[in-house]
């Protein structure tokens, strides 16, 4: 929503709780049920016919597989959703398939194993123990320093859900791309410093083997529009052990720094105007801010399901 407020177009916003500060902010807010929900898809379908809806960005990775399922008929009522195929969302999502996919295309990918094969483990240690599909925020990860400690870990968890993945000790990146018909149009690397699983501090950067690697998997991947990429470096390569086909929680930061992937993917879907971008070497430190909205217009979404205005009595 930062990314698109000053780019000149109508921008309406809509989930699942009556707390989300985006819903307050634009011209009209909707809540709808949670992804996971059968009424998400109608709900969400309603309200772009009913408000001539052009463009969709999920926000979240619980959308992308409806939303990817939906590709086509959200198409015939005119209305383009920027998600990947379910093909590619359910590769990003799965935490064992993207490294064996990126070891199968030459790519340096962290050594990882499904937790149900972990007496096989021949790799070294310190290694994570994360969940094999969806997560976020770091939510359910767990590290071990050796044998003894990975065998307590696997205790707690259910082995068939998690992967067991080799730590790579070095700095982290998150990387953003904008694809089109497995053309990677350009790559923006952020030296990130993490804070409760988010980018708390982001160091714009220039460098070539990151920007070479992440723009080949791109290209072999193929996502539709913004893709993230998050990487360690190890000896100076790059190691990556995450894709979110999606916009990601840093799209705004790399837009100050002059990489608007939502901007750019409109202006390429509606005018064929190819991504052109001009970055910009910068740090970015993120803080609170607050946006007071008034309890008379959370009532009000609560029981007509949208509310329109921008939130203004700050």
């Amino acid at each position: 929503l930062k990314s698109l407020q000053h780019a000149g177009w109508r921008v309406l916003a809509a989930d699942g709780s009556d707390q989300a500060v985006g819903i307050y902010t634009v011209e009209r807010g909707y809540q709808i049920p949670y992804a996971a929900d059968s009424a998400y898809l109608p709900a969400l379908m309603s309200i772009c016919v009913q408000e001539k809806v052009d463009y969709v960005f999920p926000g979240l990775d619980a959308e992308l597989p409806a939303l990817a399922s939906a590709r086509e008929d959200f198409h015939r009522k005119g209305i383009q959703l920027v998600v990947s195929p379910s093909e590619i969302v359910a590769l990003c999502d799965d935490k064992l398939a993207t490294p064996q996919f990126l070891v199968e295309h030459g790519v340096p990918a962290p050594y990882t194993l499904s937790a149900v094969e972990a007496s096989g483990w021949k790799g070294s240690f310190p290694v994570v123990l994360k969940p094999r599909i969806g997560g976020c925020r770091s939510v359910g990860v767990h590290r071990a320093v050796d044998r003894d400690q990975l065998d307590k870990r696997l205790q707690e968890v259910n082995a068939s859900q998690y992967v067991i993945q080799e730590e790579i000790d070095g700095p982290e990146y998150t990387c953003g791309s904008i694809t089109f018909n497995h053309h990677c149009y350009g790559v923006i690397a952020m030296l990130r410093t993490l804070r409760a699983g988010d980018t708390y501090k982001a160091r714009v950067v220039k460098d070539d083997a990151i920007e070479r690697t992440v723009k080949k998997v791109a290209g072999l991947l193929g996502p539709f529009g913004p893709c993230n990429f998050q990487l360690r470096l190890k000896a100076g390569v790059p190691y990556i052990f995450e894709i979110n086909a999606r916009c990601s929680g840093t799209t705004h930061a790399r837009a100050l720094a002059g990489f608007n992937e939502p901007k750019m993917t409109v202006e390429y879907l509606q005018n064929g105007k190819e991504p052109a971008f001009s970055i910009r070497e910068i740090t970015i430190l993120r803080y609170w801010s607050e946006l007071v909205v008034g309890n008379e217009r959370i009532e009000q979404l609560r029981k007509t399901g949208s509310i329109e205005g921008v939130a203004r009595d700050l």
